[in-house]
């Protein structure tokens, strides 16, 4: 699904992330884990076009992406979530999920006059999808920071990627609401083939999960594999402890 080449990208000198190269299946629960400061939202910001590469290329489906606009990625494929929560605090969570449905349609219309049947139906099935029905007239400055998280995933697939991103789904989250997010992610993976390249600080999470794990230190790749191969790296324990 995902091939990163030789990626690299500094700034103002201080390397953020080193000569990358990654794999990601298609299908697959990938996750990246390291430190604060490792690199995960530079790389994750570099495969959607956040931020162009120094060096390498960023290739999606044996297409070369590296460098193209934002929207264009988006249109390719590629979706994602990011560590503050990113959603239209004034609309209701029916009108967020239904603007990006629209425009994946390819509807334009301004925020303030949604004209109402516009994608109604498909923003109706993905509220109910992500259990989010029951809040679909609440604004979303309303919703409690779990469901906030969850708008924001609806948002995303309103898009229909074949590749989300997850930029610390479950950051802030109570118990409850890490198990209902995390359930939501198999769920998205399995029903939909989907596949989901995520960060977490959340080590439990990671490990339930990720069919694959990718350690970032110091903007390089440490260690990557199964996930019992990656608890037993002498490397990956030492990093770890030692930020501990």
């Amino acid at each position: 699904m995902l091939y990163l080449e030789n990626l690299g990208k500094s700034f103002e000198g201080l390397m953020a992330v080193n000569d990358v190269n990654m794999m990601v299946k298609e299908g697959d629960i990938h996750a990246i884990i390291g430190p604060n400061g490792a690199g995960k939202t530079t790389l994750f910001n570099l495969i959607t076009g956040y931020h162009h590469p120094d060096t390498g290329k960023v290739v999606l489906r044996k297409e070369d992406i590296t460098g193209l606009p934002r929207h264009i990625i988006c249109q390719k494929g590629i979706a994602r979530s990011f560590q503050r929560v990113n959603i239209y605090p004034k609309l209701t969570v029916f009108q967020n999920v239904q603007v990006a449905v629209s425009s994946q349609q390819g509807y334009t219309f301004s925020l303030f006059s949604l004209a109402k049947r516009i994608g109604r139906k498909e923003t109706e099935e993905l509220l109910d999808e992500l259990g989010l029905f029951q809040y679909k007239d609440l604004k979303g400055e309303e919703l409690s920071h779990g469901v906030k998280k969850q708008l924001e995933l609806a948002i995303s697939l309103a898009n229909k990627p074949k590749l989300l991103l997850l930029d610390e789904p479950t950051a802030g989250m109570a118990p409850e609401e890490t198990r209902i997010t995390l359930e939501l992610i198999q769920m998205l993976s399995k029903g939909k083939g989907l596949t989901v390249l995520f960060t977490e600080h959340d080590i439990a999470a990671v490990f339930a999960i990720a069919k694959r794990i990718t350690v970032m230190h110091q903007g390089a790749i440490l260690a990557e594999g199964l996930p019992e191969e990656v608890r037993a790296n002498p490397e990956v324990q030492r990093v770890y402890l030692g930020e501990s």
